[in-house]
C-alpha cells in the first residue's frame, strides 16, 4: 500500500523592504488556495518568508533589526495561515525570523500537520556569512550577526503519515544535513532558501553555476539518503538585490521530479510516494548493514581541516 503525500512547493517572488506581513501572508493565502485546488496535502513555504531577506542591511545595533523577527508563533498577523491550512485539511512549513522569550535570535522554520498544530521546530544550523560590515563583498550577507546557530539539532517527527525532517537554506550544502535526518529513517525532507543569484567572493559565479550547485547539494542529499527533499526559493529582486529561484522536488533516486519556472509568486504540485524511500534504504543505503563509524571519528571530532604531516 502506497503512502502519498501531494507535496506543493510554493515559491515566493520578491518581498520589499515596504511590504508588510499582511501583504505578504495575503499572497501565501493565494497560493495556498491554488495548492488546494489542485490536490495538495502539504505546503512548503521559503525561508524568512514573512519578511524581505533583511540580512543584506548591516545595523551597528542589533536590536535594530528585531522588527523583522517573531515573538510569538502564531501571532495575529499569521494565524490566518494556520486557519487556512486548517480548513483546507492541508500540513504545511514555512521559515521566519524567530525571538525567543529569552532574547535569542534564530534563523527558524516549522512543520504544521493537517488539524494547524506545530509538531515541530527547526532552527538554521550553518549559518553563513560573516558578522561585521565587510566593504570588500559585492553585497552583504549578515547572518552570523543578527541569528545564533540553532540549537535544535536536525530532528525527525512522525506526522503527514511518515517521517518528515527540515532544514534551511545553506543546511542543503551539508552532507551532514541530511545523514543525521537519514540516520532517523527520514522519509522527507523540507526546505526553504533564500539565495542570492550572484557569490559576493566570486562575481564571476553566476547564477547558471549557483543553481547548478543548488540542485546537485538537494539531488545528492536526496539520494544518499533515500528520500523526498522540497526545496522552495524566494525568488526575484527585493529592494535592488537578486535572489535565484530553483524551487524544486527531487526523489529518492536523487532526479527532479519538479522544478518551477521564474521567479515570481508560484506553486508546483507532486504527489510523493513515501513508500519510494524504501528501495534504497534497504539495499545500497542499508546504513546498518553498510556503514563503518569506526572510520568516521574526524567528522564530529574536528571543525577544521587538518593536513597530514
Amino acid at each position: 500500500m502506497s503512502r502519498i503525500v501531494t507535496v506543493a512547493a510554493a515559491q515566493l517572488g520578491p518581498i520589499q523592504k515596504a511590504e508588510t506581513r499582511e501583504q505578504v501572508v495575503a499572497r501565501m493565502l493565494a497560493l495556498m488556495d491554488e495548492a488546494k485546488a489542485k490536490g495538495a496535502d502539504l505546503i512548503v513555504y521559503p525561508e524568512l518568508a514573512l519578511t524581505t531577506f533583511f540580512p543584506r542591511w548591516y545595523h551597528e545595533d542589533r536590536a535594530e533589526a528585531d522588527r523583522w523577527f517573531e515573538a510569538a508563533m502564531p501571532n495575529p498577523a499569521v494565524q490566518p495561515l494556520f486557519d487556512r491550512a486548517r480548513a483546507h485539511g492541508m500540513g504545511m512549513s514555512f521559515g521566519y525570523a524567530e525571538l525567543t522569550p529569552e532574547g535569542q535570535h534564530f534563523n527558524s522554520s516549522i512543520l504544521v500537520d493537517k488539524s494547524g498544530a506545530i509538531v515541530g521546530k527547526y532552527r538554521k544550523i550553518h549559518l553563513p556569512g560573516h558578522v561585521e560590515y565587510d566593504p570588500t563583498r559585492a553585497h552583504q550577507h549578515l547572518e552570523k550577526r543578527y541569528f545564533e546557530p540553532g540549537d535544535l539539532g536536525f530532528p525527525v517527527w512522525r506526522t503527514m503519515g511518515g517521517l518528515m525532517g527540515m532544514c534551511i537554506c545553506n543546511d542543503r550544502r551539508w552532507p551532514e544535513t541530511y545523514r543525521v535526518m537519514g540516520l532517523q529513517g527520514v522519509e522527507m525532507i523540507v526546505l526553504g532558501f533564500n539565495t542570492p543569484s550572484v557569490n559576493g567572493h566570486k562575481a564571476k559565479e553566476g547564477m547558471a553555476q549557483r543553481l547548478f550547485h543548488h540542485r546537485l547539494s538537494v539531488q545528492a542529499g536526496a539520494y544518499q539518503n533515500s528520500c523526498w527533499v522540497v526545496a522552495v526559493a524566494k525568488a526575484g529582486s527585493e529592494d535592488g538585490h537578486h535572489l535565484m529561484g530553483g524551487t524544486l522536488i527531487v526523489n529518492p533516486d536523487g532526479e527532479i521530479v519538479a522544478e518551477l519556472e521564474g521567479e515570481a509568486d508560484g506553486v508546483i504540485v507532486h504527489p510523493c510516494d513515501l513508500d519510494d524511500t524504501r528501495f534504497g534504504k534497504q539495499t545500497i543505503f542499508d546504513f546498518k548493514m553498510h556503514r563503518r563509524i569506526e572510520h568516521y571519528g574526524p567528522i564530529t571530532g574536528q571543525v577544521g581541516v587538518v593536513e597530514p604531516e
